[in-house]
């Protein structure tokens, strides 16, 4: 006769419990990604606050941005603060190139704490130059069907300045250079030299909204006929 033996399962070793604190700071972490995703790869509204893109866009235009058109970015700031040895302001990963004649809004290489948006003119490797207020790109006339001049072709600088004459330079790697499409008003690359690709945000799409309120006019005016025009 054999002593019945009571076969029990091996004991599973006990999965040692997260801390609370170490559960909220893994909450917030992942709150963190998911809205610097958000933030930096969606569609974002901006007002048109001056003239340097006239005709294009006029002050008082609500745009739309579309900031995954060239990859994902992480914005400048985490709700405004810098993080130090965070890679805040740069591309994650790229899906398309930055071409001529996108209308970009980017951040000023002057004033890091605003953004611009101006027209791409040239990309790494061109090389532009200005003549008379006229852009030539790779030693020629380029087509420029934007361009906008409220200067009579008299009363232009003809020695060196930024805004008439320029160049020629070379555009490096990593680089744009950018011009408003209202050239006799546009503070652009002519000035403050290239921008960096990681600077600029995203690609103008649409004009969403368009108010006049010019100085005449006490009462904003809604320019109807701007609602939903495409940036070309």
């Amino acid at each position: 006769m054999h002593d019945s033996v009571s076969l029990e399962p091996p004991s599973t070793p006990r999965r040692r419990k997260k801390s609370a604190a170490r559960e909220y700071i893994e909450a917030f972490g992942v709150a963190i990604i998911i809205a610097l995703i958000m933030r930096a790869s969606l569609v974002q509204a901006y007002v048109i606050p001056s003239g340097s893109m006239i005709p294009t866009l006029e002050i008082g235009d609500h745009i739309l941005v579309n900031k995954i058109r060239f990859g994902l970015r992480l914005p400048d700031s985490m709700f405004g603060l810098k993080v130090p040895g965070f890679p805040l302001g740069h591309y994650l990963c790229r899906f398309e190139p930055v071409k001529r004649g996108d209308v970009v809004v980017l951040v000023s290489p002057v004033e890091p704490d605003i953004d611009l948006i101006k027209r791409v003119v040239g990309v790494a490797g061109d090389v532009v130059m200005v003549r008379g207020g006229k852009l030539f790109l790779n030693g020629k006339p380029t087509e420029d069907p934007h361009a906008h001049y409220e200067i009579a072709d008299s009363a232009r600088a003809r020695g060196p300045n930024p805004r008439d004459n320029l160049g020629p330079v070379t555009v490096p790697p990593g680089k744009i250079f950018l011009m408003g499409d209202n050239r006799d008003d546009s503070y652009d690359s002519r000035f403050w030299g290239f921008a960096d690709l990681d600077a600029v945000e995203g690609r103008a799409i649409l004009i969403y909204g368009s108010w006049d309120k010019s100085a005449d006019a006490k009462v904003p005016r809604i320019r109807w006929d701007r609602f939903g025009r495409l940036v070309d």
